[in-house]
Formats: C-alpha cells, structure tokens, sequence
C-alpha cells in the first residue's frame, strides 16, 4: 500500500465498513433534519438495452417466465383461474447500471481494504468486504453540481475536478455523502457511441479532498468516480487511481452512473441519501436505487 494518510485500523482490525461507521445512530437522526419538502426523487438509472452502459460489460439482460400471451395459447390457469406474469433479470454489477463497489472491488499487492488478505476473494465471492457487509446507507448528502455551477450541458470528457471546484461549491463533513454530478449521462442520450470513453471525473487530488473530510461514500453520474482515457481506461498513475484511494485506503463506497438530472432543477444543496445494496453474500457491488428525500 502506498504510505500515505489512510484508514486501516482505524475502527479496529477486523472493520469491513470503513467510513460507513461515522454513520452513528446520532450522524442518522441528524441527517433526517435534511429533508424539508418530503419530495422523493430517484437517483437510479433506467435499466435496459438502451440505458448508459460501458462497452465490454453484457448488457441486462430482462425476459419473461410467464405472460399473457402464454395464457392466451392455452397455458392452464392456476386455481380458480388465477393467471400471473413473472419475468427474471440478469445483470452486471459493473458497468450497466446504477451500482454500489463493495471494499473488496480493487486493491493493490496481496492485501484489501484494512489488510484482509485478498486471497479471501474467491471464484463464489469475497469472505471479506463484500457488498453484504454495508447494511442501510442513510445519511445527509451535499450535491455537488458542477455542470449547472460553470453553465453547461455537461462536463468536457477530458475535464478533471479539482478539489478547489467543489470548494467553490459547498464544504462537506464526517459521514456526509458527496453526490457529484458530471452530466455524462446526457451525452448517451445525444450520442451513445460517444458515452463510453473517454468522459470526465475526479481527479485524485479531489478524491484526497473527500477523503481528508471523512465522508461516508462518494456517488457520481459518471463510470469510474475519476475519469476515463479513450480506452476507456483510468488515465492516471496507480497509485493516483481514485479506487485505490477512496475504497482501498481510506475504505469509502462508491456508488457509480447515478441518474442525477432530476435533481438540477430542485438544485438541493443538501438532501437525505438513502441507499441499500442487495444483500449478496461476497458481492464486488450490487445494483442500488439511490434515493434524494428533498
């Protein structure tokens, strides 16, 4: 591991949550006083063929088991004529959709997030840092809008934020939730072949501004939190990458393609973040619909 300020051992040497534990009972209530209207928006992309995807990674993948039309060629109802449709999903947790890295997602040399050996990270899942380790996510969010704050559509592919740019816009604290809003997703709707690479990020120095100020997790519309190269790769040092430094050091979330577009108008300062991976025994990441309670 690099040797720079980071968060191993901090909550004891058997922590697999990170910077989830400043969300104390108190941190919760507090976080609540956020919301003032009730109004409830969703911060969850559309999932689908047609939804912002990465190229390489299978798109979703929604059929049917049962429908109408399997009734109307002859299948037996059940009961007392009771019919039914069910369908089934298959998704990735990486690239096609709104999702949340478990701590067990990337590391650097033998070792994850707070020296749990990697070698726990098997072909059926992680022992360690799975996605079954966060529980509930809730907790006060700062939107970061960067687009509406220089006044354009979206953020230019080669752009990466400053820490000095989301100081312009608020400061953030310990266990709060940096929603921070590129526009990429607007390039999908106007281009999808222009989408996957390069698009704009953080940069490290930004991720190292969230870090110094213990937020909980950082959530962002784009793919990777930091930018992407035209190969669709992160275009920094390794030891620069934004995985490494907010998941492996310092052990904050990352919640990846948020849909953050119905929150421009509001253009909420702060919102209550409400969040809940599924409960997948050793995930890397799970689907998540994030929720802004305004």
């Amino acid at each position: 591991m690099v040797a720079e300020p980071n968060n191993w051992g901090r909550f004891g040497p058997a922590d697999q949550r990170g910077t989830l534990n400043l969300l104390t009972p108190g941190r919760v209530l507090a976080a609540l006083a956020t919301a003032r209207t009730g109004e409830i928006v969703s911060l969850a992309a559309p999932i689908g063929r047609n939804a912002p995807h990465l190229r390489g990674r299978p798109s979703p993948q929604h059929f049917m088991s049962i429908d109408g039309a399997d009734f109307a060629a002859g299948t037996r109802p059940v009961g007392a004529g009771l019919r039914m449709a069910d369908d089934a999903l298959i998704v990735s947790a990486h690239g096609t959709t709104t999702h949340m890295d478990a701590l067990c997602h990337m590391w650097s040399g033998d070792e994850l997030y707070n020296g749990h050996p990697a070698s726990e990270v098997h072909s059926y899942g992680a022992k360690r840092c799975g996605i079954d380790q966060v529980g509930g996510l809730v907790a006060r969010a700062v939107f970061y809008d960067l687009p509406s704050h220089r006044h354009v559509d979206h953020l230019p592919a080669g752009h990466r934020v400053l820490p000095e740019e989301l100081a312009e816009i608020s400061e953030i604290g310990p266990g709060d939730v940096a929603v921070i809003r590129t526009g990429w997703p607007r390039v999908w709707q106007e281009a999808p072949e222009r989408y996957a690479a390069p698009q704009p990020g953080l940069s490290a120095a930004a991720g190292r501004w969230l870090a110094e100020r213990d937020v909980a997790a950082v959530a962002c519309d784009n793919a990777a939190i930091g930018g992407l190269n035209e190969r669709g790769l992160a275009d920094e040092p390794v030891e620069d990458d934004l995985h490494l430094i907010l998941l492996h050091r310092h052990g904050i979330h990352l919640l990846e393609m948020l849909w953050l577009e119905d929150l421009v108008a509001p253009s909420p300062g702060e919102f209550l973040f409400v969040a809940a991976p599924l409960r997948l025994s050793g995930g890397t990441a799970s689907p998540v619909t994030p929720l802004a309670i305004l």
